[in-house]
């Protein structure tokens, strides 16, 4: 069963909580980061990508950006813009788009049930990226990064939660510049704090890294490294009930046709899928199928049958894509390293993968059918791992507005 405990949040005075929250560190270039947080001397980008505040040429992954990162975490607890909770408490969190809302809890996970695979994973990590987060720990002692976890719903955590929201005042609510809502709640009393910690230890017999793999592992090697710091054993993380997630799809552009020509390609994919013309963008609505724009023309790309299998990983769309597309006609052998290939959150839309074609840097696009949740809980049961970038989830947590301290 999972434990999970409560912590003393850094926050933002309220006063000052949508202009410090900010968008995670990892969706923005240092380039879209330093034209966000300008003006705002109050946005926590200035401790999550601290390379805005030195010249453009530092190198991201310099010491000099980790120190710059605590000076500014520093100052901004001098002000005071941050302050410190005088208690371990839970947190909800809500989060508002186009209507539709999600609510999870913000808690401490631990990462000794990281290691013992309670808390179950489905992609790789890249050594890199987690030594990236493993210095900015160190350096601010403190985990700014909040690890997006799911897990089956409970019907009586579920009660908790939206009681606590209907009958108490969030410390926080605002909409923020994208005009997602983002509001808070504080979970300070005790015998609540004991029964939520109780419901996890006792009916939750696992979570799922819907984001974040990275910070996890970061995390988990970071506790080796402090051995005397309790706090280190645990990481910042907010857990969201299955039935309030949506998982967006997650597309792909291609730089070339691989030496093709735009009728030798079309003749090659008719192997595994049939072909369409549409008159507008077409964004799968079952699965199995794709939209395909190239030379200004979308298509409907349909699996033919025997084109794929029914194993968690094999029935995957993008497993579909990559099996009978991208590796054998454009030869696309690994997505994770081969620099032909981007990958487009949906939230960018159909218009995103038409800008980038019909800019002529790259050649041909895909929109893809998006993973369901039970297909990502089945893939992490079977210790199976799913192709990357295959999930994009919508809305994001801000970084910011609360904060694990471990030093």
């Amino acid at each position: 069963m999972i434990s999970i405990s409560p912590f003393k949040a850094l926050r933002p005075e309220p006063q000052f909580a949508k202009q410090v929250a900010s968008r995670p560190y990892d969706v923005l270039s240092s380039k879209e980061a330093k034209v966000e947080a300008e003006g705002n001397s109050y946005s926590f980008l200035h401790i999550t990508k601290s390379e805005i505040d030195l010249p453009a040429n530092t190198d991201t992954h310099s010491k000099q950006v980790y120190e710059k990162a605590k000076e500014n975490l520093d100052a901004f607890l001098s002000r005071p813009v941050l302050f410190t909770e005088s208690k371990p408490c839970y947190y909800i969190y809500q989060l508002m788009m186009n209507g539709k809302t999600q609510t999870g809890l913000v808690c401490c996970s631990s990462v000794n049930d990281y290691e013992e695979g309670l808390i179950k994973k489905h992609e790789f990590t890249r050594p890199e990226k987690e030594q990236d987060r493993i210095n900015h720990i160190k350096a601010t002692g403190a985990q700014t990064g909040n690890v997006f976890l799911a897990f089956r719903d409970v019907d009586s955590l579920n009660d908790i939660i939206e009681k606590w929201k209907t009958e108490k005042s969030p410390v926080y609510n605002f909409t923020a510049d994208d005009d997602i809502q983002h509001t808070i709640w504080v979970i300070s009393d005790e015998k609540m704090i004991d029964r939520i910690t109780d419901i996890f230890k006792t009916e939750v017999e696992c979570t799922y890294i819907a984001d974040g793999h990275h910070r996890v592992a970061s995390a988990a090697k970071v506790k080796y490294q402090l051995t005397d710091n309790e706090e280190a054993g645990h990481f910042l993380s907010t857990l969201f009930p299955a039935s309030q997630l949506h998982i967006m799809d997650y597309n792909r552009v291609l730089k070339d046709l691989n030496h093709l020509s735009e009728e030798e390609f079309l003749d090659k994919l008719q192997k595994a899928f049939t072909i369409e013309k549409t008159q507008e963008a077409y964004l799968p609505d079952v699965p199995h199928t794709f939209g395909m724009y190239l030379n200004g023309q979308w298509y409907q790309l349909t699996s033919k049958k025997g084109t794929y299998s029914t194993d968690p990983i094999g029935i995957l769309d993008i497993t579909i894509l990559q099996n009978n597309l991208l590796d054998p006609v454009l030869g696309i052998k690994d997505q994770r390293t081969d620099t032909r290939i981007d990958f487009i959150g949906g939230i960018r839309g159909m218009k995103e993968l038409e800008q980038r074609v019909n800019s002529k840097e790259w050649a041909v696009a895909f929109s893809i059918y998006p993973v369901s949740i039970q297909q990502l809980f089945d893939i992490a049961d079977s210790n199976n791992i799913m192709p990357p970038k295959s999930t994009w989830f919508e809305p994001k947590l801000r970084d910011g507005l609360l904060t694990h301290l471990i030093a």
